[in-house]
């Protein structure tokens, strides 16, 4: 094994060879171990693994594997974190952050504006349960503090919600969570760990799609909880060990190959985003664009302060409601409509009858997502050929 996680370089660097481990063979790339089980040289060797297993010590794919471990080790020294779990998907990873550490009785406070599945998971699945769940206005501060009550177990939100855009005050919330105690559990997939300094600001647990700009290609499922070494190896590994959530060595590797490129992608598609941003703000066919990078979004300055860029999305809302939607989703020639994001090709989300199309009208209007909000995730196609395929797919008929 190669002991690289804890140097002192660059998120950039660290995106490369953090947590690397090479076998006795040397090889350059990462090694893939599609293996489900391991074994042991005698029982007592069994048996004392299953007590105690020291490092680089397997016994089970679903309990670790060498791949699974580096990327793990690699995305929280990218983050900052002292210990990461990688599992299945990214709601896997919501999931497992929130379930692990609640039970019958407890309070968690979240912002409204989540994507789809994680409104499930908090209003619908924790509910039926016993656990309490009130939902606020993210960028409400008030709100949080009327609602964080003495028994509050925990707060979460989506750091940029997805898909309208919001950017939560990271500092403000941990203040108002930390004053009772809570645990601080922040979904920062669209910060992306290129932009992202949440545990920085105070966050406890973040969690990431790794589906999205950690992949980046559109080719695996993955996510993974990010958080101290306590939280990790005594809250979720156990919990995700015995019910089955763990993240494919397979999938592992090819995340590994992705954070290699992680920075370079990530910057070229926020500021590819920026300019279509700007391009489309006031454009033909153009309700309003919702984009953190724009001077005029209401969390602006917030967002350059704990970001430094806008991201990678841009909210669209199109004239004419889902007709006028639909009629600029079928008309793009580059664009793909999808319901992915992250991707190195640009994708079109109608969320209102996609990623959202179970909340009621009410709910949907409580977060903004109208009948003619479009999500674009802008990917590495040249940012010319994208503004004029939008501007195009967008003009009144």
């Amino acid at each position: 094994m190669t002991d690289t996680t804890k140097k002192n370089w660059s998120k950039r660097t660290r995106a490369v060879h953090a947590g690397s481990r090479r076998s006795q063979y040397g090889e350059l790339s990462e090694a893939m171990f599609l293996t489900q089980g391991f074994v042991y040289d005698t029982a007592e060797d069994a048996e004392a693994r299953f007590i105690k297993s020291g490092d680089d010590e397997y016994i089970y794919g679903r309990y670790g594997n060498p791949t699974v471990a580096m990327f793990e080790d690699r995305i929280a020294a990218l983050e900052g974190a002292e210990a990461g779990f990688a599992t299945a998907s990214g709601m896997a990873a919501v999931s497992g952050a929130l379930t692990s550490m609640l039970r019958a009785g407890d309070h968690v406070v979240s912002s409204r504006a989540l994507f789809g599945s994680c409104h499930y998971i908090l209003d619908e699945i924790l509910t039926r349960f016993g656990v309490e769940v009130t939902f606020v206005d993210g960028v409400d501060l008030d709100q949080w503090r009327d609602a964080v009550r003495a028994d509050t177990k925990a707060v979460f939100f989506e750091s940029v919600s997805n898909p309208t855009l919001e950017v939560i005050d990271i500092a403000a919330v941990v203040e108002i969570a930390k004053k009772v105690g809570a645990t601080v559990i922040c979904d920062n997939v669209f910060a992306t760990p290129v932009f992202s300094d949440a545990f920085a600001q105070g966050v406890d647990v973040v969690v990431y799609s790794a589906t999205k700009h950690i992949d980046g290609q559109g080719r695996c499922l993955g996510g993974v909880i990010l958080g101290s070494e306590e939280f990790i190896r005594k809250t979720v590994e156990p919990y995700l060990k015995h019910t089955g959530g763990a993240m494919s060595p397979f999938n592992a590797w090819v995340m590994l190959k992705g954070l290699e490129t992680l920075d370079l992608r990530v910057r070229a598609q926020a500021a590819s985003a920026q300019a279509i941003a700007e391009a489309l703000d006031g454009a033909p066919g153009v309700a309003r664009v919702l984009y953190p990078g724009l001077a005029g979004h209401p969390q602006h300055a917030l967002c350059m302060k704990q970001m430094g860029a806008g991201g990678t999305v841009v909210a669209v809302e199109a004239e004419g409601g889902q007709a006028g939607a639909f009629r600029a989703l079928n008309g793009m020639d580059i664009f793909t409509i999808s319901n992915n994001l992250g991707d190195a090709k640009s994708i079109a989300t109608h969320p209102a009858t996609t990623t959202h199309q179970r909340l009621t009208d009410e709910q949907r209007a409580e977060i903004g997502v109208t009948s003619g909000l479009l999500r674009l995730s802008i990917g590495l196609e040249d940012t010319d050929d994208l503004i004029a395929d939008l501007l195009h797919a967008l003009a009144p008929a």
